[in-house]
């Protein structure tokens, strides 16, 4: 029998161990749950990376995913009794069993658990009371600062990512910009197109009154040679006739009218000599 009941003692140490392992599981399970919800809440101001992070979490499903929007996270848990029991659970009970029903239900299951020996008080009883008692310290103690840690920890991820958002929104907002400036451009273009048409054809009618010009003077000089070739041939035929008269005249001339003419301008100038005299001398 002793060694009966020592097999039986480490059979209830071992579903003591199992059932201490489970609660503490479960109480582990909750509170990571609660920080999930916090972590969550403190995403909720950036509606396009929330929203990313949820599609990207539903990226695994095989079913055809809707692009609706999703609700927004919580930013706090649900209302819990005692740390542990949620509040739907007394709202459930309540219309059925009353204020006290789930306590009362509390305490019966307890009770049968412990009368029909499902669940045994040993040293693990104790044991996990003192570690569920430390961690309720713990958790009231520190969990406020470590939260607030967290929460600092998150509100500082979020403004990074706020950052890079906003970044990235004012790199968007400035391409935007430079594709309305581009789309002006392209509406003004025809105006620069005129302009561009304009100047060729001034440059084709500077080049034609240039060319037209050219011609003129080229025109001129041509009629401007003519015209001299003609003076000097009027010229040389005017030179050519002088001397040629000069020429007969001076042959027509005897030796004796030469004489003569000589003689008769010496007499002249005689008689010019006598008459300035005499009036120089009156």
């Amino acid at each position: 029998m002793k060694r009966g009941e020592m097999v039986f003692i480490k059979e209830d140490t071992i579903c003591m161990c199992c059932n201490f392992k489970e609660i503490f599981y479960v109480v582990l399970a909750i509170h990571f749950f609660d920080f999930r919800i916090r972590a969550a809440s403190a995403f909720k101001g950036s509606s396009a990376l929330g929203a990313g992070v949820l599609h990207a979490s539903r990226s695994l499903h095989t079913s055809q995913q809707s692009l609706a929007p999703l609700p927004p996270l919580p930013e706090k848990g649900g209302k819990v009794r005692y740390g542990l029991i949620p509040e739907e659970f007394f709202q459930f009970l309540y219309p059925k069993t009353g204020v006290t029903g789930p306590y009362m239900l509390g305490t019966g299951l307890l009770t049968y658990l412990l009368s029909k020996e499902i669940y045994v008080i040993n040293h693990e009883t104790v044991a996990a009371a003192s570690i569920g008692i430390i961690i309720i310290y713990g958790i009231k103690k520190y969990g406020p600062s470590v939260a607030a840690f967290i929460d600092k920890l998150n509100e500082e991820k979020v403004a990074k990512a706020q950052e890079v958002k906003d970044t990235a929104m004012k790199c968007l907002d400035q391409a935007v910009q430079n594709e309305k400036k581009e789309q002006w451009r392209v509406d003004g273009r025809h105006m620069l197109f005129d302009a561009k048409r304009n100047n060729v054809a001034m440059l084709l009618e500077i080049n034609f009154r240039e060319r037209l010009h050219m011609v003129t003077n080229e025109v001129k000089k041509r009629l401007d040679y003519q015209i001299d070739v003609q003076n000097l041939k009027k010229r040389m035929e005017q030179e050519h006739m002088i001397n040629w008269v000069e020429k007969n005249v001076v042959r027509s001339i005897t030796p004796q009218q030469e004489k003569e003419s000589i003689a008769k301008c010496i007499s002249d100038l005689k008689i010019l000599a006598k008459a300035t005299q005499a009036r120089a001398t009156v």
